[in-house]
């Protein structure tokens, strides 16, 4: 398995050498500054590559690209798309004439990743990110104000949603709405609470079907490209899977993963193995779907975390959690070794640590939210250890 480490760009402020110090090989990074729907051409996809490759000492290359995104558009199904594909299509050329292969995207509408805390406290004084279920409904239902909403949250929570609302200052109101917006790197608009509601409303009257149906038309359109390419392009899964602010998700279940992969078969329709995402959806099973979906796994994302029965979660340690990550990595392992003696030329798969805590001296530096350095580097110690000991039990290559 390659380690790999997600990294913003030069404005990041954990730099290369502290990836290299980390152990990682493999760079994770995207042209944040490149609005949505802009080719990526290939002057500023060598320059990043160039930036990556400086200092030859520390041996690192830029490995997957996370994320080149999806614009709102196509997930609405709305206007003349064929642009936006075009500009997709080529994206997807010039990467790979620059060397670059494997492609993460999403296809959440709207909202990208969803927390409610980015600094709850842990014993000790080091921080995680946290869902809280009431607070997000005092969101939706108070300060959004979105009508029908207080109908999708269980009562319980709505009436500790309402109690917070309550008592909440308008700084605590703010601080809200900013963590979740948190979760939209790079090129994007953050959303006030007015502008969020327009935005929702060119969703109002799509369904699950619908937006399923966006999401396979996207993929006739430019998995052809990949395949011709050789690249590869992973979807990440819904983060949390689940329903927010009245927006169908697509890409959280087994069902869902059956879906896109039928969409249209073929090997360069892959997916991004996230054991947290999946594992903060209550009915998954994150090993079974890693055994059952294994040879359509391209990418992983490995990180763990804790669900609670009012649909509340917190980002976990790495081998915590509800998730057993010993046995997601065996399946990866064994996956690895079946690309490998089928003689495939790209066997290893990259994985990276996901959403560390904040430790130590990293507590309250300016990082992107769940993106440390120190509990990163923890989370890929601790799975590597896992890699190397099932790698040597079960004489698997690494």
């Amino acid at each position: 398995m390659e380690q790999t480490w997600r990294w913003f760009g030069p404005e990041d402020v954990v730099r290369l050498p502290q990836i290299r110090q980390a152990g990682a090989t493999g760079i994770v990074t995207a042209l944040h500054h490149i609005p949505y729907g802009i080719v990526w051409s290939v002057e500023e996809i060598e320059k990043r590559k160039a930036l990556i490759a400086a200092d030859p000492s520390l041996g690192l290359r830029w490995s997957v690209v996370e994320s080149l995104p999806v614009s709102e558009p196509i997930k609405l199904g709305e206007g003349d798309l064929e642009p936006l594909f075009d500009n997709y299509r080529q994206s997807l050329r010039n990467l790979a004439a620059c060397g670059v292969t494997t492609v993460c995207y999403n296809f959440m509408p709207v909202l990208d990743w969803t927390r409610t805390e980015l600094a709850h406290p842990l014993p000790g004084g080091a921080r995680a990110l946290r869902f809280n279920a009431h607070e997000y409904a005092a969101f939706d239902c108070f300060m959004l104000e979105r009508p029908g909403a207080e109908d999708e949250h269980d009562p319980a929570v709505i009436a500790r949603a309402k109690a917070w609302f309550d008592k909440a200052s308008e700084d605590d109101k703010r601080q809200l709405l900013s963590n979740i917006m948190a979760g939209l790197p790079g090129a994007f608009d953050r959303y006030d609470a007015p502008g969020l509601r327009r935005m929702l409303d060119r969703y109002k009257g799509m369904t699950r079907e619908t937006l399923r149906e966006n999401l396979a038309r996207f993929l006739r359109e430019v998995v052809p490209t990949a395949e011709e390419s050789g690249i590869v392009l992973c979807i990440h899964p819904d983060d949390p899977p689940r329903p927010l602010l009245g927006l169908p998700r697509i890409v959280g279940s087994a069902d869902d993963l059956d879906f896109i992969i039928d969409a249209v078969p073929s090997e360069a329709n892959g997916l991004t193995f996230c054991t947290g995402s999946l594992g903060a959806g209550v009915d998954n099973d994150v090993p079974a779907l890693a055994q059952r979906f294994a040879g359509h796994i391209k990418f992983a994302h490995l990180r763990n975390v804790s669900k609670e029965p009012d649909g509340s979660f917190m980002e976990a340690d790495h081998l915590g959690g509800d998730v057993d990550m010993v046995s997601v990595v065996t399946t990866v392992l064994e996956e690895q070794k079946r690309r490998h003696d089928t003689g495939a030329e790209d066997w290893r798969i990259p994985f990276r640590p996901d959403h560390g805590h904040e430790l130590l001296d990293d507590v309250g530096k300016a990082t992107h939210p769940g993106y440390p350095a120190i509990g990163r580097l923890r989370g890929l110690a601790e799975i590597r250890g896992v890699m190397t000991a099932v790698a040597s039990m079960r004489q698997l290559p690494v």
